[in-house]
C-alpha cells in the first residue's frame, strides 16, 4: 500500500468529525449545566429544610424555662416533643447546651458548630451514631443565663429530594441528545453526499476525459470545490493543449530546414567543386540559423502560453537599450546589404526616456521587429525613439522601406502562425514573429501598433510606454 493510501485510511471521516465536533460540545454543556442545576437544587433545598431547624429550634426555644432552684427545664413531654420536632423521614436529636457547650438537656451534640458573639444561629453538618446529620444552633437566654438550642436531622430527605431534581431536570435533556445525534448524522450525510459523487465521478473518469464536472449546488462550500476543481481541469486541458501544439509545431516547423539541411550536406559530399560545396556549407549555415532562430522563437511561445514569464520590472533607458540592440544587428545588416540605422537617440537621451519595463522582454521585443524589417523589409531600416512630453509616454518603433502589409490583414498578422505573403514566398519563418512581439507588448502593459511607412511604403511597427520621473 502507498503511502498516500495509508494516509487516506487513517484519516478520519470528515462526517464522524463534524458529529463529534457538535456533540461533543452539547454533551460538555449538559454535564456542566447539570452540575450548576444540581448545585442550585441544593441551595434552594437546603434552605427550604434549614429553615425548618430554625423553626425547631425556635419552638425549642419558646418552651424553655429556669427553675427556681437555676435548673432549666423544658415545658414539654415526650409525646409533645415528637409532635414539636416531627419529621416523617428524618432521624430528629436536639439539646440545650450551657455557655460553655456542655449538654444540659437532651443528646449529646456538643460537636454542634455553635454561633459566634455576633451570630444568632449557625448551621453545620456533623456525624452522630456514624450518620450525617445538618445541625443549627440557636442563641438563647433566660434571664442571666446564655444557652444554646441545638437541633440535628439527618439529611436523607434533602438529598433524595435534591437527586429526584437533577434526574427530572437533566435525563430529559440527555434523552433529547439522541434524536438530536441522529438528526445531525442523516443532515450531514445528506450534505455530504455531493462530495461523494464527486469523489465516485473522479475515480471513474478515464484521464483523458477533461470535460467539466457536473457539480451539485447543495452549499457554496461545495461548489466552491467544483469550480476550483473545474478550474484545475480546464488549465490542464490547456496547458496539454499547448504541450501538444508546441510538439506539432516543433516537429512541423522543423521538418522543412532539417530535411534541407541533410539534402545540402548530401549533395555537399557528392560534389567534388569546391565553390559548390562552399555554396551548399552557406546554405546550411543559414537554415542551421533559420532552425535555431525557430526553436528560439517556439520556446518562447510555449513559455507564454504556460504563463512562465516572470516579469522583472526596473527603469530602462530606452534609448540606451536601443543603441546596444542596434549594434547587435549590425553586423547581419552589413551582410545582407541593409542600412540599419537609428533615430532620435540623442533627443531622447537629453530629454529623459526612461521606462519601467522588463529589460530582457523589451530587448526580445525590439530584436524580433528588427530581426522581421532585415528579412522582409527593403534596403532601410530605422529604428526610431520619440518622446512626447505633454503625454509622458515614449515610443520605439522600427521603420523598413519593403513591400510592406496591406492594411486589412496587419490585424491578422499578429495571430499566432499567420506568415505574410513575402514569409511564404520565401520559405521563411513560422509566422510568430509579430505574434510574439504583440504578446510581449501586452505583457508591458502596451500595445503592438502596425502602420505604413514614410509615404506609404513599408511597414512600421510601433510600441508606446509610459515615461518614469526620474531626478
Amino acid at each position: 500500500m502507498s503511502q498516500v493510501q495509508a494516509i487516506i485510511k487513517q484519516a478520519p471521516l470528515l462526517r464522524n468529525r463534524m458529529l463529534r465536533n457538535v456533540l461533543l460540545p452539547l454533551i460538555v454543556t449538559w454535564l456542566c449545566a447539570t452540575a450548576v442545576m444540581v448545585g442550585v437544587a441544593k441551595d434552594f433545598t437546603g434552605r427550604v429544610f434549614d429553615r425548618t431547624l430554625l423553626d425547631h429550634a425556635h419552638a425549642l426555644a419558646a418552651r424553655l424555662q429556669q427553675q427556681d432552684d437555676g435548673t432549666l427545664k423544658l415545658d414539654l413531654d415526650e409525646h409533645e416533643i415528637g409532635n414539636v420536632l416531627y419529621e416523617p423521614v428524618e432521624t430528629v436529636m436536639y439539646a440545650i447546651l450551657n455557655a460553655n457547650g456542655q449538654s444540659v438537656i437532651g443528646a449529646h451534640l456538643e460537636e454542634a458548630f455553635l454561633p459566634s458573639y455576633f451570630q444568632e444561629y449557625r448551621y453545620g453538618f456533623i456525624r452522630y451514631a456514624q450518620k450525617p446529620m445538618r445541625t443549627i444552633a440557636l442563641r438563647h437566654s433566660i434571664g442571666d443565663g446564655k444557652y444554646f438550642v441545638v437541633v440535628a436531622h439527618t439529611t436523607q430527605a434533602r438529598n433524595h429530594l435534591v437527586q429526584r431534581l437533577m434526574w427530572f431536570g437533566s435525563l430529559p435533556i440527555l434523552l433529547m441528545l439522541f434524536p438530536l445525534a441522529i438528526w445531525l448524522w442523516d443532515r450531514i450525510e445528506r450534505d455530504l453526499q455531493p462530495l461523494a459523487q464527486l469523489h465516485d465521478a473522479l475515480l471513474v473518469r478515464d484521464a483523458k476525459d477533461l470535460s467539466p464536472l457536473t457539480v451539485a449546488t447543495t452549499s457554496r462550500e461545495v461548489e466552491q470545490v467544483g469550480k476550483a476543481l473545474n478550474d484545475l481541469i480546464d488549465r490542464l486541458d490547456r496547458n496539454i493543449a499547448t504541450q501538444r501544439e508546441f510538439a506539432g509545431n516543433v516537429a512541423h516547423e522543423l521538418r522543412t530546414p532539417l530535411a534541407g539541411i541533410k539534402a545540402m550536406a548530401e549533395f555537399g559530399l557528392v560534389g567534388q567543386d569546391p565553390a559548390v560545396q562552399r555554396e551548399q556549407l552557406s546554405q546550411i549555415v543559414s537554415s542551421t540559423e533559420r532552425a535555431a532562430r525557430l526553436v528560439n522563437q517556439l520556446l518562447d511561445l510555449a513559455m507564454l502560453d504556460e504563463d512562465q514569464v516572470a516579469l522583472h520590472i526596473v527603469d530602462v533607458d530606452l534609448a540606451d537599450l536601443v543603441r546596444q540592440t542596434v549594434l547587435r544587428h549590425l553586423d547581419k545588416a552589413d551582410s545582407q546589404g541593409v542600412d540599419l540605422g537609428a533615430q532620435g537617440l540623442d533627443e531622447s537621451e537629453a530629454q529623459g526616456c526612461w521606462v519601467q519595463a522588463d529589460s530582457a522582454l523589451l530587448t526580445g521585443l525590439l530584436d524580433n521587429l528588427i530581426d522581421n524589417a532585415l528579412r522582409y523589409g527593403g534596403h532601410t531600416v530605422t529604428v526610431a525613439v520619440n518622446v512626447n512630453p505633454r503625454t509622458r509616454m515614449c515610443s520605439v518603433s522600427v521603420e523598413d522601406d519593403g513591400p510592406g502589409i496591406p492594411a486589412s490583414v496587419r490585424t491578422a498578422m499578429m495571430q499566432r502562425s499567420t506568415q505574410g505573403s513575402d514569409g511564404e514566398l520565401l520559405g521563411q519563418g513560422a509566422g510568430l514573429g509579430l505574434f510574439l512581439v504583440a504578446r510581449y507588448a501586452r505583457l508591458l502593459g502596451s500595445h503592438l501598433q502596425l502602420d505604413s511607412g514614410e509615404g506609404g511604403r513599408g511597414l512600421k511597427a510601433s510600441v508606446w510606454l509610459p515615461l518614469v520621473r526620474r531626478q
